[in-house]
């Protein structure tokens, strides 16, 4: 009988279910290492992070040698004319660090200029919704204060990708000819990405001699050669020919922000995000309001926490759509939205049964990206999100330079006495946040979900799969994911109808019966719920754990 057991146990047809570990929509296991750890969007940008830690470079040179690469590999998401957000843990210090290098505002472009030229909202593309890209002087920041080799060193393998070309993935080929329709018409962009005519098709070579360049000159002289030099000038001039503001004082006067991140605890876990201009509270607010729920009990694919987790966020982005923004301008009560008591109050207006069509934002008292993140060997760990907005942003690509400018002051709102209300020299509200987990005080994940409004739902959703699913670092990105679209925005649209609420595949459609019988609008699409990686450090073992999922063409890799 044993035998007979034995020859059918191995011999008999694998199905698509039968895996030696992990849930069957586990792409992968994850990656484990001692010494160091990169997970990116990009297997070439990871390897040549990699490379930097080998050199005895520090988890911020690496990350900034990911973003250089990605700039170059991936300008469908991000790109050194764009804006910067990272939360670093220092192994030194035991403790956290927030940095803010996003830009402001022209100066000298008015609110009441959009409304004479007859805008209600802020251009998507185009000259008059550029603001100034922080990216770079956030790269410096953080290398002044926690690099360890050179920038020459940091960006010579981007250069060199830049000038000897590399192939192009499935995915960016497919995002770069879904953006000649939309921008390709801005001068100079066809001159810097389609320079045979067309986009580089999948496994075509490209090269970027403008970007790598450019890229040498930050190398060389640093990043006021970037905000002080020739390329702001080159900048300037050429926003101001295609009837845009930002100038080369805006430039000039650019400065990041080092800032406190903000945590709350779940369930014995403290989960950080950096505060407004940026969404990353919302993420704090929604699992503020999940805490109480049993959602373990309930299961990933089960329509109680979906519908749950749904109206959670309806409630958050309310109060996102109101308060998230600059807060040099606006007194943003990020204390108060975060807290416990807040979102008990909250709590009380979801009906467990039906969907909500609206609800109020609170009155407390008192879009596409890239996101990667290293650690090293010394036990530091870089989680950064980085991005031009609308995938290749504004269009506008000066001359020369090898890249587009983001397009972020279209999230400021042209309604009067909002907190995002646009003012000249203020930072537009932002969709791009970087997460990080601690435990008793100790670093235990870096983490981020890429995708405009998705991210604060893809962020909660990995810490859900994390600490009440009880899934792996791989699992957890890898789960399907519920993506709810159509709730008001800082930029002044209303939600009335309760929004759309869309499922990846793999949940089963009795699910969607149930919901759409609780009042929930259901809607089947492909490709917006975010990509995803993230670090574990396991102090018991004294090793990394690494993931990265398949909705993008990302890697970790470790040694």
């Amino acid at each position: 009988m044993l035998i007979a057991f034995l020859i059918f146990i191995f011999l008999k047809p694998l199905s698509a279910q039968d895996r030696i570990t992990g849930h069957n929509f586990a792409s992968r296991s994850e990656v484990i290492a001692q010494n160091g750890m990169v997970a990116t969007s990009h297997p070439l940008a990871t390897q040549a992070a990699l490379d930097i830690l080998k050199k005895g470079g520090s988890a911020v040179d690496a990350a900034i040698t990911a973003n250089a690469m990605l700039g170059l590999m991936e300008p469908t998401g991000c790109g050194i004319g764009g804006d910067l957000f990272a939360i670093i843990w220092d192994a030194e210090t035991q403790q956290l660090y927030g940095l803010n290098a996003s830009g402001r505002s022209p100066k000298s472009l008015t609110r009441e200029y959009y409304l004479e030229q007859g805008y209600e909202l802020i251009p998507m593309f185009g000259a008059l919704t550029v603001s100034v890209p922080g990216a770079v002087d956030g790269w410096f920041e953080m290398h002044n204060k926690f690099g360890k080799l050179d920038m020459a060193t940091i960006l010579k393998p981007a250069i060199d990708y830049g000038r000897n070309g590399f192939p192009v993935t499935e995915l960016i080929a497919y995002y770069l000819e879904r953006s000649v329709s939309r921008i390709g018409h801005y001068p100079n962009f066809r001159e810097t990405y389609m320079p045979d005519g067309r986009m580089p098709a999948k496994g075509e070579i490209f090269k970027n001699p403008y970007l790598a360049n450019t890229y040498e000159i930050l190398a060389r002289e640093g990043r006021d050669a970037f905000y002080k030099g020739d390329i702001a000038r080159t900048i300037e001039a050429y926003i101001r020919e295609n009837g845009g503001f930002l100038s080369y004082e805006d430039m000039a006067a650019h400065t990041s922000t080092w800032i406190e991140p903000v945590s709350t605890n779940y369930r014995g876990y403290d989960v950080w995000q950096l505060p407004p201009n940026g969404q990353g509270i919302a993420v704090l607010q929604m699992l503020n309001i999940l805490e109480k729920y049993d959602i373990a009990s309930m299961g990933l694919f089960s329509p109680e926490y979906i519908h749950l987790f749904t109206e959670a966020k309806k409630l958050a982005y309310e109060d996102r759509a109101w308060y998230y923004a600059d807060m040099d301008f606006s007194p943003v009560p990020v204390q108060k939205l975060i807290s416990k008591e807040y979102a008990a109050e909250r709590r009380k207006l979801i009906n467990p049964e039906r969907a909500a069509r609206r609800y109020e934002p609170g009155i407390p008292e008192g879009p596409n990206t890239v996101y990667l993140t290293v650690a090293d060997k010394d036990g530091n760990m870089v989680s950064l999100i980085q991005s031009n907005y609308r995938g290749m942003g504004s269009g506008m690509t000066p001359p020369g330079l090898g890249f587009v400018i983001q397009n972020r002051g279209e999230g400021f709102t042209l309604q009067p006495d909002r907190f995002n209300t646009y003012e000249p020299g203020k930072r537009p509200f932002h969709t791009i946040i970087p997460g990080f987990i601690t435990k008793d005080g100790q670093p235990y994940i870096s983490f981020g979900v890429m995708g405009g409004d998705m991210q604060p739902q893809g962020h909660v959703q990995i810490v859900v799969n994390l600490v009440d699913f009880g899934m792996n670092l791989q699992e957890a990105g890898d789960a399907p994911r519920i993506y709810h679209t159509g709730s008001s925005e800082p930029t002044g649209q209303e939600m009335t109808d309760g929004g759309v609420l869309m499922l990846e595949s793999g949940f089963p459609y009795e699910i969607i019966r149930e919901l759409i019988q609780k009042g929930h609008r259901m809607q089947w699409t492909v490709g917006p719920f975010g990509g995803y990686q993230a670090i574990m450090w396991d102090k018991i073992n004294e090793v990394y754990y690494g993931a990265s999922e398949s909705r993008k063409d990302g890697q970790a890799a470790g040694y």
